[in-house]
């Protein structure tokens, strides 16, 4: 099984913490769109005879399409791969997209699931965040389509926002979860260079959540998830019923997946390739018939950091026999050694063979999964 995800490359206007890569202006939409089209038919090969059985939509703002553009690489698609016979397909959605129309229309064109970037139900958060959507928009936006008959619904949270208290954390969660959505992604706000956070930040403009508030937001949505049967099947992401994104966990699990169009990246288990961040140079390629991306060949010890960095922030963690068959007796004795400090703290434990992070070890995860890495002593 292989994933593909194809990248919208167009936002509306910049959040103030995003640093991912898209344009405002869309002059040049159309043209990008034939290139994707074009790109898709060209990398066919890089997933050999796997079944496709994720499409994912992501950017950008994929929402900002019509539904023909959609249908046209959807199309291309099925044209061009093995698809299984119902596939997960996700597309990222702003509110202030989805009015009933243009649900109605991405539902009819096959798109199964919705990731609807929500960040916040308090209006104040939304306006630092410059988002183009209202807690109202929001509310609609997730009503709407339950009732055009999307039975797949993701939202994204964010916490640690300045000036968001413990008790506006909750009642986003619980709105939220009064919403009976399927699935939820809960991102802590991080400050990235070249965003207007970051400037905002160095210039005393923001300040940002201390530590404390913002691991005591991050105990209080593990309570609540819970409370609402929600399962945390990695560290950002929880499900209801097990309707996990299948897409995410395959990234998760090191599965080969491709991606198309401007900086979206693919793997292969043994390297990572990317496509060039800039619109024009990759349209400009395209019509050429050739494809401008970077390669890295992953040694056996960045495979090994790969699989530990990806798998140990899941539920199903990682598991020594498996290390052993993939990488060698040497790096399951390196996981042992370096897992016992953080078994005695009951920062890990075992679990039907497989070591997984407990919940205090989780807001740890970042220092243990870099201890865990493998480095080559120089």
């Amino acid at each position: 099984m292989a994933g593909i995800y194809i990248h919208i490359p167009y936002c509306k206007k910049k959040c103030v913490y995003c640093d991912f890569y898209f344009k405002i202006n869309t002059d040049d939409m159309h043209e990008m769109i034939n290139c994707i089209i074009k790109e898709l038919v060209r990398r066919k090969k890089y997933v050999k005879t796997s079944r496709i059985n994720t499409i994912y939509f992501g950017g950008g703002t994929p929402s900002i399409l019509t539904e023909k553009e959609i249908k046209k690489i959807l199309s291309t698609i099925y044209d061009n791969y093995k698809v299984c016979e119902k596939p997960e397909i996700t597309l990222e959605a702003n509110p202030d997209d989805l009015n009933m129309k243009k649900i109605a229309n991405f539902f009819n064109v096959g798109v199964n699931r919705l990731s609807i970037g929500v960040q916040s139900f308090n209006d104040d958060d939304l306006i630092f965040l410059n988002r183009n959507h209202s807690r109202e928009d929001a509310i609609s936006s997730i009503k709407t389509a339950q009732k055009i008959g999307f039975k797949n619904i993701s939202a994204d949270l964010m916490y640690g926002l300045p000036n968001q208290s413990l008790n506006d954390w909750e009642d986003n969660l619980n709105l939220l979860f009064d919403l009976n959505i399927q699935h939820l992604s809960a991102y802590m706000l991080t400050l990235e260079k070249k965003t207007k956070l970051f400037e905002y930040v160095k210039k005393n403009k923001v300040k940002m959540t201390d530590d404390t508030t913002v691991i005591n937001q991050y105990y209080s949505l593990l309570n609540i998830a819970k409370k609402n049967n929600f399962v945390q099947y990695e560290i950002s992401n929880f499900a209801k019923d097990n309707v996990f994104s299948k897409h995410n966990t395959s990234y998760w699990q090191n599965k080969l997946f491709l991606g198309i169009g401007p900086s979206a990246h693919s793997f292969n288990y043994e390297s990572r390739r990317w496509n060039i961040a800039s619109n024009k140079k990759y349209i400009e390629k395209l019509n050429t018939n050739n494809i401008y991306f970077e390669e890295e060949i992953l040694t056996i010890n960045q495979q090994y950091n790969e699989y530990v960095l990806t798998n140990l922030r899941t539920m199903w963690g990682i598991n020594i026999n498996v290390i052993k068959s993939r990488f060698g007796s040497k790096f399951a004795s390196h996981t042992i050694k370096m897992m016992q400090k953080w078994n005695e703290k009951k920062y890990i434990h075992e679990s039907n063979e497989n070591v997984v992070l407990t919940d205090k070890g989780s807001v740890f995860a970042d220092k243990i999964i870099s201890d865990l890495f493998f480095v080559e002593n120089l």
